[in-house]
């Protein structure tokens, strides 16, 4: 049961037109709200969708009159004594959230998610995070990042080609060898004590007042276009011609002449063109070890040589710098001596190099650096050599071959020179004619390397 007419929500003939008093609109007459009749140029009738008010037993709860609407709305497009309606949303889409110019978030945040600015910490307004997850500006970050990283590669590679000492070691002369297949470098390791203190010389027992530089390591490293890395060592005391100075062992003509004299000695009697040239001191070498940590060596039985100063114990163990340069210049304790300290110091340069060049010093910046570096300030380059040349060949002093020239005398005496060494002469020629002219290597030639101790 209600008051209300059974067709108060329809329009009829003769309410069409009433309308709000003074308001101009048309309306639907209510009862209780007299309307005068509808005029020449009324409006068409309208239909007004009213909710329910009352749908249970009981007397239905009185509507508000007119003069309570909210202000502003009094007699504004009311129709009779009804307050406004909300305009339906069937069919309808919600409003659109406005945005700021240049496609932010507004700065009051999104709507309903209680996050101030953008809902990302740190971004508001134009900057909100929809703007830093577009394609062009992930590429554009990416595009700063790897420039960066270039530069700062580019830098340090410059940086540490610069920290080499370059000299003009490899000279043109007449019958120098020609060019062959491959290709030559020649490696040393002096006792150079430069830059060496002399806390720093008694604790590597190198001795004081010692002049000039004798070299106790020199190796012919030949890279072929093809196949494994060649590491050959020439004993130091090999007999051999010296230009202009006559015979004498192979180290004298480093004495007489650096590096310079001992490369064309090296080229003259093996026929090889020596196309680089690398050369370390004690110094140089103990700061390259001591830079990656150390190097560990497996040992068979305890090693302990006072000349030397070397005091090692069977096992594996990690061997610093002061150690690994007693390691390498030890040879009292062998009956071939100097014949198994080179064999020593193959396979010591050998596990040196696979360190410098693992996965983990080259990814570790703490290690790669101190090691680049370090190195980088103990060479003695040629002048036609850089930074790119090293890694090249420190990367192939991986796994290489190893043998030492064919021996035939290891106890030549001599007027001049004490007990020398005598190559095989045979053996050697083809062993450097093979290599120069890219042929395989007679597998008898290549007695490897076993480690002393």
């Amino acid at each position: 049961m209600t008051d209300w007419p059974d067709d108060w929500f329809r329009d009829s003939p003769r309410q069409a037109g009433a309308g709000q008093p003074g308001s101009g609109a048309p309306g639907n007459a209510a009862p209780g709200n007299a309307a005068g009749a509808a005029g020449p140029g009324a409006a068409e009738p309208t239909t007004v969708n009213v909710p329910i008010r009352h749908a249970g037993p009981g007397p239905a709860a009185p509507l508000p009159p007119q003069d309570q609407a909210p202000p502003g709305q009094q007699g504004q497009g009311q129709q009779g004594g009804w307050p406004a309606q909300p305009a339906t949303q069937i069919g309808t889409r919600p409003p659109r959230r406005t945005r700021e110019p240049g496609g932010g978030i507004p700065a009051s945040g999104i709507p309903g998610s209680g996050i101030p600015g953008s809902g990302i910490p740190g971004m508001s307004g134009t900057s909100g995070w929809r703007r830093w997850l577009r394609p062009r500006r992930i590429l554009a970050v990416l595009a700063v990042l790897l420039s960066l990283a270039l530069i700062g590669s580019v830098g340090t590679y410059f940086y540490l080609d610069s920290m080499l000492t370059k000299k003009n070691v490899l000279v043109d002369y007449a019958g120098r060898p020609a060019q062959g297949s491959g290709q030559n470098w020649l490696i040393t390791g002096s006792d150079s004590r430069q830059g060496l203190t002399a806390a720093q010389l008694r604790k590597l027992k190198a001795g004081f007042n010692i002049g000039g530089q004798r070299s106790d390591t020199i190796m012919v490293l030949h890279l072929p276009s093809n196949g494994r890395p060649l590491l050959i060592s020439l004993p130091r005391d090999s007999y051999v011609p010296i230009p202009g100075h006559g015979m004498n062992k192979l180290n004298a003509a480093f004495s007489i002449g650096g590096p310079a004299l001992l490369a064309r000695t090296v080229q003259d009697i093996t026929g090889l063109r020596i196309d680089h040239y690398m050369g370390i001191g004690f110094g140089g070498f103990v700061r390259v070890v001591d830079a990656i940590g150390g190097v560990r060596i497996c040992l068979k039985a305890p090693l302990v040589d006072k000349a030397a100063g070397l005091h090692l114990k069977a096992g594996c163990q990690v061997l610093d710098g002061a150690e690994a340069l007693g390691y390498v210049r030890s040879r009292h304790l062998y009956a071939t001596q100097d014949l198994q300290r080179i064999q020593n110091q193959r396979v010591f340069l050998r596990a040196l190099l696979r360190k410098m060049t693992s996965t983990g010093v080259l990814l570790n910046p703490f290690d790669s650096i101190p090691a680049a570096t370090g190195t980088a300030s103990s060479l003695t380059i040629d002048s036609g050599t850089g930074l790119y040349q090293l890694i090249g060949v420190a990367f192939a002093l991986r796994n290489p071959l190893t043998t030492t020239v064919p021996i035939g005398n290891s106890n030549f005496p001599t007027a001049n020179a004490g007990d020398a060494l005598l190559w095989n002469t045979a053996e050697a020629k083809q062993l450097f004619g093979d290599l120069n002219a890219g042929r395989p290597v007679p597998k008898s030639l290549i007695t490897g390397s076993t480690q002393g101790g």
